[in-house]
């Protein structure tokens, strides 16, 4: 499929997909005029890239890490780092969380101040 194709099969645009080429976390096939080709599998391994992206790792760390991640084979190095990565992942998690229930709190409060029509405090800073 051609780069365009990929683009809107993954969601993700022509020019990140290109920036994965860059940073060679994506690497096509050229045609005989030097278009773009990628198989089928590009599919599934764009939008690997993005959940590890969305994990917050690195260009660099997924370059390191994809090969592995893909075929499940890793050396002990490579498994600490993951380990490492995922523990990072999950102090995240607990960070939005608790974001979220912030949120749901002052959703809550706001709410209920419509209902009984009372006017949420004055902020002072």
């Amino acid at each position: 499929m051609r780069i365009g194709e990929l683009a809107t099969r993954t969601g993700v645009s022509v020019r990140a997909l290109r920036y994965y080429e860059e940073q060679d976390l994506l690497v096509p096939e050229r045609s005989h005029s030097g278009q773009r080709q990628y198989p089928a599998g590009a599919v599934d391994r764009v939008r690997l890239i993005q959940q590890l992206y969305a994990a917050g790792l690195s260009s660099s760390a997924i370059v390191e890490m994809l090969p592995y991640v893909v075929d499940g084979n890793a050396t002990p190095e490579l498994l600490d780092r993951l380990s490492t990565e995922r523990d990072r992942v999950d102090v995240r998690i607990t960070e939005l969380v608790g974001t979220r229930d912030r949120l749901d709190s002052v959703i809550t409060g706001a709410a209920t101040n419509l209902r009984t029509g009372r006017s949420c405090p004055a902020r002072t800073g």
